[in-house]
Order: C-alpha cells, then structure tokens, then sequence
C-alpha cells in the first residue's frame, strides 16, 4: 500500500508531517491538500520530533512568518527547525546559535555584519566570475553520456559560489557541501550519521573555518564572510558556537535554495516542455522562470517559531511555548493563491510572490545571489543546448527541510 493511501485513510489527528522519508515522494503535497482542506492548523501530539502545530495554507504561513512578536525564532526554544537538536544537540557545551536564530534586537546587528555580501555592487561584481564558471561547466559536459546533473552541475556551481563567497580554500570546497549536509540532517534522513558524529563534524568545521578567521582578523580587508565576520564590532567577539551557528547558516544558505532549484530546473523543463519552449521564444521571461522554479519546487520544505504567548487561530488554540512550522511547501501549492500550483506557468500573474524566501526581518538574505545564479544558468543553457533529457527518475533526498535530489541522470543534446 503506498504511503499517500495510508495517509489518505488515517484519521487526520494521527498524520505526522515531520517525518522525513515523507519527503522522498511527492505525494507528500497530497497530504499538504488534505490538510490545507480540512484542517490547516493541525497539532500533532505524537510527531517524530515532539508536539507540534502544522500551518499548511500561504496566509496563515504569512501571519506567523512576520509576526515575531507572538512567534520566535530564537535557539533559546529550539530555533527554526522541527527538530530542536539541530541547535541542541545531546552533546554537553554545544548550543549552536545563528543570527536566525536570534529574535530582534539581537537578530539585526548580526545580519548586517554580513549583508554587504549580497548588496547590488557585490551582485555585479559577481556577474562575470558566475558567467565564465556556469559556460566553463556546461561546456565541459558530454553529450550523448548519461550523468548525475546533481553532481556535475548543481553542487559544483553552488560549491565554487560558496568558496568565493567565504574565500574558502578551492581545493577543499567539497567540504562546504559536506557540512551543508550534516548541519541539517535529523533522524530518519539523509546525511544523517548519528547525533556524537553530526556534532564531531561540525566541530570540525569549527577548527576550520577558527583558523581562516584567525588569518584574517589582523590581515588586510578582503571582501569575503569570514573577513567580514572576523572585523565587524557586531560579531568579531563572538563565541565560537555563535561563530559555528552563523557560519552553518550561509553555508546552508548559500547551498540549499540555488543547488536544488538548478536540479528542480531541468525537473520543470522535462515535465513541462512547452512552457520552456516560451522561454527559448522570449528570454525575457527568464525571472518569472527563475521565480516560478523556486515556488514550484520549495528549496525548504519548513521553518520552524515556537509560540512567545497564547495565539488563536482558525478556533483553535496555540499554547505559549508550542512548536508551530509553517510549511512553505504547502503554502506554495495552495490553489486558493496559485491556480492549479502543480503546473509551472512562467506567465503567472504572482508567481513572484511565492514562500520559498520568507518574509518579514527572517526573509532570506541571499535571495539575489540565488535569483542571479539561477538566471545566468539558463540564460546560458537556451544558448548552449536543444534538450537536457531526464532518462530515470531522479532521486529526491529524504529530508523534512531540505526539499532537494540526490540524483537526476540526464543526457545533453547541444544546440
């Protein structure tokens, strides 16, 4: 029996949306349905992570998200994901704390610290550099030879990105997806290798990225994250699980979302031709594209606020201290914003407006260098290629806040 009609006949209250082999499937976005239907406020006594409340229509995702006044974000409950060890781990001494992870004021200084890093004259000074890199990468690929685009496109973009973005040793830039990995991996996922491990590696990081900022701090100015870190009076007195947290945080940022909207890309382009057939047509069309992508395929499954008071919604009762995750998979599929939210429509009307970046002082600091790496690629990939034929079905990661693949084979025909 599969796991959408187990779900489909369970009595509602025993749905548990926390549970990450749910997220190998799409079918996940039926039970989404259900309970956007049914019950859109949906507490779970018995979830793999805890109690927890499911928020699964757009506007109730929207209140939540910009209210953090009534709904934190701060490590101190548990931090942004359904599962609280991701911050607490069971290991005496570590408490990972990141700037989203903080609420106001301690929340603003920290990101502003960093932010000069995706500002507009970042962004253009980035343009060139991003462009050679993406020609570099599809130039190299073989035509008529299967191979993982996961592999060789998605994660070796994002990777080189993320090494400019930090200044981080080329050769061991692999190490940037690795710890991208680990930091989010809970119980029941991928990339999850027991919680003493998860922590040894992160420490690990820690050591790393502790000498490059040691470097730095008394180096000349150079315009990178660790730099910026290293000198601003906001956070180059920080401890080291500040320092870990915030780290952990652009890696991940700087990976999930454009990683697995560059692989959801050719997801969209093979299941729904003629709509990349307007876009070979009319190329200005490519940010509706990149927009719609990135709502289609909801690079983050959740995040996660627990309760600061009391709330009412929808008649019912969220308790101060609860655990409420705001499913942005959901609420980009809700058919009461998006008409028919499956099919990807690069003429539609608010596709722009889509969850996948947040909203309010949490929303997504990196979202331009995303949007411009996106956009370069099949800027690119209409000049360079007829077809990017998927020839299996791609492999999706298990994981309830990474909403990825680990696997698409493809083979290129060029142009």
């Amino acid at each position: 029996m599969s796991q959408a009609i187990q779900f489909d006949e369970m009595p509602i209250e025993q749905i548990d949306l926390s549970r990450p082999e749910l997220y190998a499937s799409e079918d996940v976005l039926k039970i989404f349905k259900r309970l956007r239907e049914e019950d859109p406020i949906h507490f779970s006594q018995d979830a793999a992570f805890g109690p927890m409340w499911s928020i699964t229509r757009y506007e109730d995702c929207i209140a939540i998200d910009t209210d953090h006044k009534r709904f934190s974000s701060s490590d101190q409950f548990g931090g942004i994901q359904v599962d609280d060890s991701i911050v607490r781990p069971p290991v005496e001494g570590v408490e990972i704390s990141a700037f989203i992870t903080k609420d106001q004021p301690h929340h603003a200084p920290i990101r502003k610290s960093v932010q000069p890093i995706a500002s507009p004259p970042a962004l253009d000074s980035f343009k060139a550099l991003i462009e050679q890199r993406t020609s570099d990468i599809l130039d190299s690929l073989p035509e008529g030879e299967a191979f993982n685009w996961v592999d060789t496109v998605s994660i070796e973009l994002t990777t080189q990105m993320l090494a400019t973005l930090f200044d981080f040793p080329f050769e061991d830039r692999h190490l940037l997806t690795y710890w991208s990995d680990i930091t989010t991996a809970t119980e029941g996922s991928d990339h999850f290798p027991g919680a003493d491990k998860r922590v040894e590696i992160l420490l690990e990081c820690l050591a790393y990225f502790t000498k490059l900022r040691e470097a730095r701090a008394n180096g000349a100015p150079n315009f990178d994250l660790v730099s910026m870190m290293a000198r601003d009076t906001n956070t180059k007195d920080m401890d080291e699980m500040n320092f870990l947290g915030n780290l952990l945080l652009l890696i991940v940022g700087g990976n999930d979302t454009t990683r697995n909207s560059m692989s959801a890309s050719i997801n969209a382009w093979n299941q729904f031709p003629d709509e990349f057939a307007k876009l070979r047509e009319d190329p200005s069309l490519i940010d509706n594209m990149v927009a719609e992508v990135i709502r289609w395929q909801t690079p983050l499954s959740h995040m996660r606020r627990t309760a600061l008071e009391d709330v009412e919604m929808h008649g019912k009762t969220i308790k101060k201290g609860d655990k409420v995750v705001m499913w942005y998979y959901s609420g980009n599929h809700d058919e009461n914003v998006f008409e028919n939210p499956r099919q990807v429509k690069f003429d539609r009307p608010n596709g722009k407006s889509h969850l996948s970046f947040g909203f309010g002082i949490h929303r997504c600091m990196g979202l331009r260098v995303a949007e411009l790496q996106l956009r370069i690629l099949w800027q690119q990939i209409l000049e360079k290629f007829e077809s990017i034929e998927i020839i299996k079905e791609p492999v999706r990661v298990k994981s309830n806040f990474v909403n990825g693949y680990s696997e698409m084979i493809v083979k290129v025909t060029r142009r």
